[in-house]
């Protein structure tokens, strides 16, 4: 069976290794060859992205989008989602999950990549629900991680209950590169074993193994395969396109990818990235990352903070302290906004000097289960230093959240009364509503 590939270099290619800087000025020139070259889909919208584009690049990041779809005829476009914290960090209410889902499809979005940082499939539920209601692919993910409590089964678990609960696709989420070559092996065989639906796998090749990774995923019978073209990829970001089309030419997982637009995409890209050099993360394979977990576009955006605060020399002990914070939250997956969580902890642990002497709203909120059920036990000692018992929740957390969206619509009534500003506005207030002042 041939292989199918998404391109990333639009959404994660991009956001991994040059920090989610790329402008649409630099992507329009080159959407029309990214169309022909006969990839499944192009992820060009969610993560990071849609923040970025209002806070760095002075764009709509919804006209982004509608500039994109017009351009792409024969390609799906993809999207990534996180859940019910939709592209912010925090849960938001269904009234205004439901509308986003609405406008990411009738501004072009074919697939959403559905996730939760925690793998709480109570935070997917609804995201699955609007997806399908409105016309996209609900693509559902399991969040990979390795700890003493993760395993095949617990992931195989997690897939099954995503596919009774309507998923149209599976995608192995795993963001930081930890996914070993036999390890996906195992995983893609009992899962296409246990659940009938395509699957597909995102990686990063930060260790190392994603390359490999890939190519035993694809002999196990894994259906799609993550890449970014060769001027955005590896190091922090996906395999590369090029070169995983090539291993599987001629072969019965050949995907029959355009090899001459490919070359000139990758040329293309190649040229572009030298206005990019000030944001540039790290094409090293970096084998810590076994440790201590760090997903791509994180790395290359901690370092940055870290050199304008003046304190890049604290990074090694950074990351040593991350594995100990994430152990004692219950060892959840390190993605947004679990990563943020973790590693914005680990920062104040080293530079205060003081483990826990100083901790961030969000931290707190993760102990009161605001962002769903930890996979593991939170240490108990943590729970009683820092916040009330009493606060914990149990039920899922947007359960508790009053609608959203006739509020905040009411708050920028003088500003915008279109609905993607609104919506703009309840995931960013303080970006959206500079950048919406300035724009409308």
């Amino acid at each position: 069976m041939s292989v199918k590939f998404t391109e990333t270099v639009l959404r994660d290619g991009q956001q991994s290794l040059i920090a989610t800087r790329l402008k649409i000025e630099d992507i329009l020139p080159i959407i029309t060859k990214l169309d022909q070259a006969g990839y499944y889909a192009l992820e060009v919208w969610g993560g990071a992205t849609f923040d970025s584009c209002m806070r760095f690049l002075n764009e709509d990041p919804w006209e982004r989008l509608r500039k994109i779809r017009k351009e792409v005829k024969q390609t799906k476009l993809q999207m990534l989602l996180r859940g019910q914290n939709i592209l912010g960090y925090k849960h938001y209410p269904d009234d205004v999950l439901e509308r986003f889902i609405k406008k990411s499809v009738e501004n072009g979005i074919d697939v959403i990549r559905i996730f939760d940082a925690l793998n709480d499939i109570r935070n997917m539920e609804k995201a699955v629900e609007f997806t399908k209601k409105y016309g996209a692919e609900a693509q559902g993910s399991i969040v990979y991680t390795t700890s003493p409590i993760h395993n095949s089964e617990t992931f195989v678990k997690k897939a099954k209950i995503l596919a009774e609960r309507g998923i149209e696709s599976l995608c192995i989420k795993d963001m930081a590169g930890l996914l070993t070559p036999f390890k996906a092996f195992d995983l893609v065989k009992k899962l296409k074993s246990e659940i009938n639906l395509p699957v597909e796998i995102h990686s990063h090749n930060t260790a190392g193994f994603a390359f490999m990774t890939y190519l035993k995923a694809v002999e196990a019978g894994v259906d799609i395969i993550d890449t970014a073209i060769s001027a955005f990829s590896s190091g922090t970001a996906q395999p590369t396109t090029e070169t995983m089309a090539a291993v599987l030419k001629n072969s019965e997982f050949d995907a029959s990818l355009n090899a001459k637009i490919l070359e000139e995409v990758g040329e293309y890209f190649r040229e572009i990235r030298n206005k990019y050099q000030d944001y540039l993360g790290s094409y090293e394979v970096d084998p810590r990352i076994i440790t201590n977990q760090l997903p791509g576009g994180m790395l290359s955006n901690l370092r940055n903070q870290l050199r304008e605060q003046n304190q890049l020399d604290r990074y090694e002990e950074i990351l040593e302290e991350i594995p100990k914070v994430r152990k004692d939250l219950g060892y959840p997956p390190l993605v947004t906004p679990t990563s943020q969580i973790v590693g914005t902890q680990a920062v104040f642990n080293i530079v205060t000097g003081k483990r826990y002497g100083f901790v961030s709203k969000e931290f707190k909120n993760y102990l009161r289960g605001m962002y769903g059920r930890p996979p593991g036990e939170i240490k108990p000692e943590l729970i009683e230093k820092t916040i009330n018992k009493e606060e914990v929740i149990t039920n899922r957390p947007a359960d508790n959240l009053e609608p959203a969206y006739e509020k905040a619509a009411a708050e920028i009534k003088n500003i915008s009364s279109r609905e993607e500003d609104i919506l703009s506005y309840i995931l960013f207030p303080e970006v959206a509503e500079k950048f919406l002042k300035e724009h409308r």
